[in-house]
This record gives C-alpha cells, structure tokens and sequence, in this order.
C-alpha cells in the first residue's frame, strides 16, 4: 500500500545517505592523512633547500601539494555537514549532528540472494501489490456487470408467502416487469448492460496490461540491481588494485627523488594522482554499498524477513 511504499523509500533513502556520511568521514580521513604527510614533506624538503641540496622550485611543489590537501578538507568537511543536515531532515529532527556506528571501512552489506528469487520476493512489492488489487476490483466489477443482465427478484413477500407465481413472470402489461412495490425493472435495457459490460471488461483489461507492465517493471529493477551490485564490487577491486598501484609509484618517486635521480615534479606528480585514487576508491566502496540499498528497494523491503537492511 502507499504507506509501505513511503517506509520504504523512507528505508532506503536513509540507508543511502548515512552511507554517503560514512564515506565523507572516510574521505576526509584520507585528506587529513594526506595533509600530515604533504606537511612533513613540505619541512623535509625546506630543510633540503636550506642545506643547499634541493632547489627552490621543489619547495614551492611540495607547498601545492599541502595547500591542496587543506582545501580539500575544507570542501569535504563542508559537504559533510550538508550531509548531517540533510539526514537530519529524513529522520525528522533539525539539522545537527549526527551519531555515528561502525566507520565507512567497516560496513561489510553483502546481499544473499536466495534461489528463485523473482517468485519468492518481487510479491512484497507495494507496487505489485497495489496493481494486483487494482486488477482483481476490475475483475470483480465484470462479475457484477454479468448480474445485472438478471433481475434480482423478491421472492418472498411481508409475511414469508411467494410474491408472485412463476406463470405471473411471462404477463408483461408493457416493457416493464411489475412484482408489486418490491420490484420494477425495465426489461429491455441490454444495451444499455452491455455497453456496460464492455466498459469494465476495457478496465479489466486495462487493469491487467498495467500490472504485467509492472511486474516487467519489478523484474528489470531486480536485474538492474544485481547487475549494479556485482559490476560495483568489480569496480571496487579494480580501482583498489589502482590504488595501490599509485601509492606504490609514490613511494618509488619519493626514493628516486631523495636518492638524487629525479626533480620533486615526479613526486607531486604521483601524489596528487594518490589522493585522486583513493578519494575515487571511496566513492567506488559507496556505490557498492548504494548498489545493494538499490536491491533492497527493487525487492520490496529486502531479501531476509527480517529486513536486515531496514535495521542497518
């Protein structure tokens, strides 16, 4: 029904955006521990310069690297709060502050899906529900059309004695059947029945093309998800893999330049492609969270009966 159409889009945008605060935490991790460690840099490199071994122009890099790490932290604690605020709004309280559980690293939603899904699940869909009720009124609308070709008859009359006798049904005085004040129907009104009799038929039939349409409609949304959930976690592994791919060219620029083979335009060049790598491996991580959120809705309220989801 509509009320369980809004819990759960209620579920699931909730689920959606506490997950986005969780990765905002976790990025503006990444910056801190970035800024600390273009900082330290920065002071290496300073004292490089003043003892004459590093240029100048090294120490104007290192200091683009720490000035990009703290803006950073200032736009990621700036989109944090918004998100505080906007969680906020979903659960009904005023903007502020919100408690933390488990950190962003620590969320580990992984969806079992069981066999013979489509059958077992797509029914707890509101929208399934909904059109299948819509469909089974229209049909008993037809049941209630086909009645009306039939005078519904008194059989009986004040004091329980029959009303009128069998032969008095086929004395017609005019186009009306007359049983005394109990009934009077017209008798030649089947046009009239059957047009009504189309006019439902077309609703039941319409009734029906809407709920296959959205049992299609359930079906893809299922598919999509699924889809999203396993070529998210494909991306995750990817862009982990690439992650630590960077760190490792990093730390190999970092070698090279203190080993004297290389200017320090190798090293910003591999730090900011870090910090680019990890804030996107961040994000990757949410939008595998995100993907299963998707699943969830597209089930109707989760996989398990107890709507593990709706908890987390």
């Amino acid at each position: 029904d509509a009320q369980e159409v809004v819990r759960q889009t209620l579920v699931a945008q909730v689920a959606a955006a506490y997950l986005g605060l969780l990765e905002l935490d976790y990025e503006l991790e990444i910056a801190r521990r970035t800024y600390q460690a273009r900082t330290n840099s920065l002071a290496l490199t300073t004292a490089r310069e003043e003892g004459g071994v590093a240029a100048m122009q090294d120490v104007a890099q290192a200091k683009i690297l720490v000035y990009g790490a703290e803006a950073s932290i200032v736009d990621i604690q700036r989109q944090r709060e918004q998100q505080e605020n906007a969680l906020c709004i979903l659960l009904g309280r005023n903007p502020g502050s919100i408690q933390r559980g488990a950190g962003f690293r620590d969320q580990q939603v992984r969806p079992e899906v069981p066999a013979g899904l489509p059958a077992s699940l797509l029914e707890h869909r509101p929208d399934l529900q909904t059109a299948e009720q819509q469909m089974v009124a229209a049909n008993a609308d037809i049941g209630q059309a086909k009645a009306a070709f039939y005078p519904q008859l008194t059989l009986t009359g004040l004091y329980g004695f029959q009303s009128v006798a069998l032969s008095d049904l086929c004395k017609i005085a005019s186009q009306t059947w007359q049983f005394g004040p109990a009934i009077s129907m017209p008798l030649f009104t089947g046009g009239r029945l059957r047009a009504n009799l189309k006019i439902t038929q077309a609703q039941y039939e319409e009734a029906l093309a809407a709920y296959q349409k959205t049992v299609q409609n359930a079906f893809r949304e299922v598919s999509d998800g699924l889809i999203a959930y396993q070529r998210t976690r494909e991306f995750a592994v990817r862009q982990e893999q690439r992650t630590q791919a960077n760190r490792e060219a990093t730390d190999l620029a970092n070698i090279r330049y203190d080993g004297g083979v290389t200017s320090y335009l190798e090293v910003l060049y591999n730090e900011q492609e870090l910090f680019t790598a990890e804030l996107n491996l961040a994000q990757a991580r949410l939008n595998e969270l995100l993907s299963v959120v998707q699943l969830y809705r597209a089930l109707g309220g989760g996989w398990q009966n107890d709507n593990t989801m709706a908890q987390k």
